[in-house]
């Protein structure tokens, strides 16, 4: 009997104190087994007449359950409490040894034995009865602890949320702050930008009206040499010489003539470059215009191609257009959205002109072709136009500024930051649309405008 008492109450303690039908269902299902196991062996004991080898099983059981607190970290709190059944699981192994291989000695020192077992099952539950009772008091003492931590932790919640109340206020206002700063930033730089602009406009224009009156007189004389080089030829028919002297002068003549007809070709080409810086330096008048966007558009590219080619003669671009023929006129700020287009054709021919120039230190451009392609589109009362080129691209730090008013990433003197940000006010505040960009650092830029656009009235 002392045998199942310690096997069982054992087993109980240990599903009681570590919960495992709740915490580990797998080991509470095997010590489950393992107490009916100990009742069966109980019942077979006596139903066997209690012989002598049974006691032999119980020894294995019990040195079983020990084992298998020691081995597993599951039962390593319960360490000091297998360690009070090992005496009497080591005086019962004695005890067995000792009866089946020396009975006589057995018989005359039963008494000793039988106290012994019986001290030591004593032992075992007088440490489990102190245990569980100190357990308690542990528990109690938990509890106690986890109340003053819970009432602790509302205080401290109690304090974070006012702390955090408070902390969005100072934020909001600190937020507001910072947006009027801004704003008053912005402003100062609008100032800025607008004075800087409308300098540069004068002396724009000046220096086109300066340009346009020699160009005039260039444009005029070579169309009047063209006439007299006919009058001429007219005069040499009339003349007496021979016919091989009126080939050769005709011949003259006429390289002369064609020479006029380029002088007058090209000046008419300067004529119209210079009414663009005319019209560019023009102060907007705010008030909306019908117009050809896709005229627009292929034009300040164009203009643009050309100003970097005046300065790098050897640069070359592929010019792409993809315009939508549908679009016809729209009422739009014509000068700024030219300020736009050339603002925009602008950084992208520089872009692939620099990509190209990179390339070319590095030995590894002879495979690229620079590349700036428009394309315009006309979708429910909405204008959509994309510049895109391959050319160097921009990290995400620069595209985040790429708006910003005088930042740059152009060397010093062939930038001054004003031409992105001014693009970014007369998309937005003046035509009421978006303005953004799309980057791939080392392969291509993409700035795409959305304007909202009505279509021009038809006058009467």
């Amino acid at each position: 009997m002392d045998y199942f008492l310690v096997s069982f109450f054992l087993i109980q303690y240990i599903r009681t104190s570590l919960q495992t039908a709740v915490n580990h269902p797998e080991w509470d299902k095997r010590l489950v087994f393992a107490r009916y196991f100990s009742i069966a062996w109980i019942a077979t004991f006596y139903i066997a007449d209690e012989p002598f080898w049974t006691n032999w099983v119980w020894d294995i059981f019990l040195v079983w359950l020990i084992v298998v607190i020691y081995r597993n970290e599951v039962f390593n709190s319960l360490r000091s409490t297998a360690q009070t059944v090992m005496p009497f699981v080591a005086i019962s192994i004695i005890r067995d040894f000792v009866k089946g291989l020396f009975p006589k000695f057995y018989e005359s020192n039963d008494s000793f034995f039988q106290v012994a077992v019986a001290f030591a099952f004593v032992l075992c539950f007088f440490v489990w009865f102190y245990a569980r009772k100190q357990m308690k008091v542990l528990q109690k003492e938990r509890e106690d602890r986890l109340r003053e931590e819970q009432a602790s932790r509302a205080q401290k919640e109690s304090l974070e949320y006012l702390v955090n109340e408070r902390t969005q206020e100072l934020t909001m206002q600190k937020e507001e702050l910072q947006k009027t700063i801004e704003e008053l930033k912005s402003t100062q730089n609008q100032l800025i930008q607008s004075e800087k602009m409308a300098s540069l406009g004068e002396l724009t224009a000046g220096i086109a009206h300066e340009i346009q009156n020699p160009l005039n007189f260039v444009n005029n004389f070579s169309e009047v040499s063209v006439e007299l080089c006919t009058e001429l030829e007219e005069e040499i028919d009339k003349s007496q010489l021979a016919d091989a002297d009126k080939d050769y002068i005709k011949e003259i003549i006429a390289d002369l003539s064609q020479n006029q007809q380029k002088i007058t070709h090209h000046g008419k080409r300067a004529d119209s470059i210079v009414k663009g810086m005319l019209q560019h330096s023009r102060l907007s008048s705010g008030e909306k215009e019908p117009v050809e966007i896709n005229a627009l558009a292929d034009e300040y590219m164009r203009l643009a191609y050309h100003g970097l080619r005046a300065k790098d003669k050897e640069f070359n671009a592929a010019l792409v257009t993809d315009f939508d023929g549908t679009i016809g006129k729209v009422n739009v700020l014509p000068q700024d959205l030219g300020r736009v287009f050339l603002n925009l054709f602008t950084n992208a021919f520089y872009a692939v002109a620099e990509k190209k120039r990179k390339l070319a230190a590095e030995g590894l451009g002879s495979d690229y072709k620079p590349e700036v392609k428009i394309s315009t589109k006309k979708f429910a009362n909405k204008l959509y136009i994309r510049v895109t080129d391959n050319g160097t691209g921009m990290p995400e730090h620069v595209k985040a500024k790429i708006f910003q008013p005088f930042f740059t990433t152009k060397p010093t003197g062939q930038g001054t930051g004003l031409g992105l940000s001014m693009s970014y006010d007369i998309v937005t505040n003046g035509h009421g649309g978006v303005l953004d960009v799309e980057s791939i650092p080392g392969e291509k830029t993409e700035f795409r405008i959305t304007i909202p656009v009505s279509e021009p009235t038809s006058e009467s």
